[in-house]
């Protein structure tokens, strides 16, 4: 049974609150890098794209500096991480695409972010939110996981249909509060297994509604 949009507001806004000051936790200095970071932390926890990012951004720190660069170069700084391999042969075309496309610079539209190789919905949404201010909602694995268990979306829900769901449950300003605290509340909290959301009782107080 999904919640109503009132009770799911409460049930994030909650969250949001337990996790006021949730910032990203991946470590960039610039556009480039954060979009770099990104993409590298698909099927990988952010800790560990930390570990790697020094090593890398030392060695190719613009687009032009990648490009020029063979996949194999690029894969040996980011080897610990998952799918390497692959990640390394997008990091060289994206750095490519965004010489020839976009002069060097990241763009800020979804449709030009994901015309980027290795870039889909959820890493344009967190580069358009994170790096540039404009309102998105990106979907994680513990967004997605949250918002099912809480009953925010049916459990069949697409990742889609979970950031839609967000973005008509919260005002446009709290797109990204909600994104980063939900992450801190996925890995402290609502946990894949033996979540202790129970324990937080303020999360199903409907009391007020």
């Amino acid at each position: 049974m999904v919640l109503s949009k009132k009770r799911a507001r409460k049930v994030l806004e909650e969250i949001i609150a337990l996790f006021p000051d949730a910032k990203p936790s991946l470590d960039f200095t610039n556009h480039f890098e954060l979009l770099v970071a990104v993409m590298l932390s698909a099927q990988t926890t952010d800790a560990a794209v930390n570990k790697a990012t020094p090593g890398l951004f030392a060695a190719f720190p613009t687009p032009q500096a990648m490009s020029v660069a063979t996949e194999s170069e690029i894969a040996s700084y980011i080897s610990r991480l998952g799918l390497y391999r692959n990640k390394a042969k997008f990091l060289k075309k994206c750095a490519q695409q965004l010489l020839d496309d976009f002069d060097g610079k990241v763009p800020q539209t979804r449709e030009e972010l994901e015309s980027l190789a290795g870039v889909g919905r959820k890493t344009a949404n967190v580069v358009m939110s994170v790096g540039f201010g404009i309102p998105a909602f990106a979907v994680d694995t513990h967004v997605e996981r949250i918002c099912k268990h809480h009953d925010i979306v049916k459990k069949s829900a697409t990742p889609l249909e979970v950031e839609k769901r967000v973005m008509d449950i919260l005002p446009p300003e709290k797109w990204l509060a909600a994104h980063q605290a939900m992450i801190y509340f996925g890995r402290a909290i609502c946990h894949p297994k033996n979540p202790e959301c129970d324990h937080y009782p303020q999360l199903y107080d409907f009391s007020s509604l």
